[in-house]
């Protein structure tokens, strides 16, 4: 076998097990656990005290809606502690805040970025639990209850809710993708959860256990991944909570998709970097296991992959023929629809069956934007709110 065909069907291996392969695996794991353990019971008087934490940026246009949805939640009033922090907002997002005495409103003029604000307002957290979540998302009722019910097992140091996508535009390409590519990763992270631990909660809304909360450094790009992965890296399970969910609609359009995309890559390589443990197969395997499969192969080796796989394809099709060349024209159909998506979107124009290739070739394209921004350090902990639909 030829080298250009050693690396094509290695890079065919790698694509395949990141995104699909992977999730084959874990479930048929997850089913053979499940045969030798029986499901959990939870104990519904166990009502531990709360602080619900949300860090916002110029919020102004619907703080107060976000306080309103924080009011409601179904918890004891007197065993939650609401606490925003809106450091660096220049417009009246603080004012609108501080008109709700049911909440501690902080804020300070120097913007340092999210993972400052949260190490900020840790100082302030009275409760052995402290929720955090997006100012731009909307928690459903039972959200803290579905959280909580799972740190009666002294084993769990850390719960994440869902990340829900509201796709308003269903015709809008941002919106089908990003929707589709969540469902799919509420999935995986189930299987994660169920097999061990999972590895890189989503920001919108995701708890610990107060003791264990770690200062992050003030330039941390990917707070949610470093501290859920460093808690995991100690001992402690980071649990999926499904029933827990932080709802959000889209990104206004794939520009803004790919803003977003980009400063997470960016963060996702700075992370990589400062988590040694996650790579420790021989001490710290389950962790590793799944950190490298779910997370790592889809950062670095997968995206590099699916390059390695169209370059080596062009000789090996006319060396060959065949498979190969039945490869070669689907990998060109493929990259055309993902092209040819982004033509028409930029058009306002809207074709379904384009919107899974364009978002996919979107989402790899910013690994290697954000490989380039991070090693260039040019990415700003100061996050910048992407425009949504």
């Amino acid at each position: 076998m030829s080298t250009a065909a050693i690396i094509f069907w290695v890079g065919i291996g790698i694509v395949f097990y990141s995104y699909l392969g992977y999730g084959i695996l874990l479930y048929v794991l997850v089913k053979i656990k499940k045969v030798f353990r029986s499901e959990p019971t939870f104990d519904t008087q166990f009502l531990p005290e709360v602080a619900l934490v949300v860090p916002c940026f110029n919020e102004a246009d619907y703080i107060e809606e976000k306080i309103q949805n924080s009011l409601a939640l179904d918890y004891p009033k007197e065993k939650l502690q609401l606490i925003f922090i809106s450091d660096g907002s220049t417009d009246n997002t603080h004012q609108r805040i501080k008109k709700y005495t049911e909440v501690l409103a902080l804020h300070e003029d120097a913007r340092n970025g999210k993972a400052a604000a949260m190490n900020r307002a840790m100082a302030y957290v009275k409760a052995p639990i402290v929720v955090f979540c997006d100012a731009n998302t909307d928690l459903n009722p039972g959200a803290i209850r579905e959280m909580v019910k799972h740190y009666a097992d002294p084993k769990v140091g850390a719960v994440t809710g869902e990340k829900r996508i509201i796709n308003k535009d269903k015709e809008n390409a941002s919106g089908a993708g990003e929707g589709i590519y969540w469902k799919y990763e509420s999935f995986l992270k189930q299987l994660d959860s169920d097999f061990y631990t999972i590895v890189g909660a989503a920001g919108e809304l995701m708890s610990y256990r107060t003791s264990l909360y770690k200062e992050l450094p003030m330039d941390s790009l990917l707070d949610d991944l470093m501290q859920s992965m460093q808690i995991a890296n100690d001992g402690y399970r980071v649990v999926y909570e499904k029933n827990a969910y932080a709802a959000e609609t889209a990104s206004a359009n794939v520009g803004e998709e790919l803003k977003r995309k980009v400063r997470i890559a960016a963060g996702a390589f700075q992370s990589m970097g400062r988590l040694p443990k996650a790579f420790n197969l021989i001490g710290n395997f389950k962790v590793s296991f799944l950190f490298i499969s779910h997370r790592v192969l889809r950062w670095t080796l997968a995206p590099l992959a699916l390059l390695l796989i169209f370059v080596t394809n062009i000789p090996l099709c006319l060396t060959y023929g065949g498979l190969y060349t039945a490869i070669m024209l689907g990998q060109i159909l493929f990259y055309t629809m993902a092209l040819l998506g982004w033509y028409l979107n930029n058009k306002q124009i809207k074709v379904k069956i384009l919107f899974v290739p364009y978002y996919f070739f979107i989402m790899n394209l910013c690994m290697y934007l954000g490989l380039i921004r991070f090693l260039r350090g040019k990415q700003s902990a100061n996050w910048e709110r992407a425009k949504r639909a």
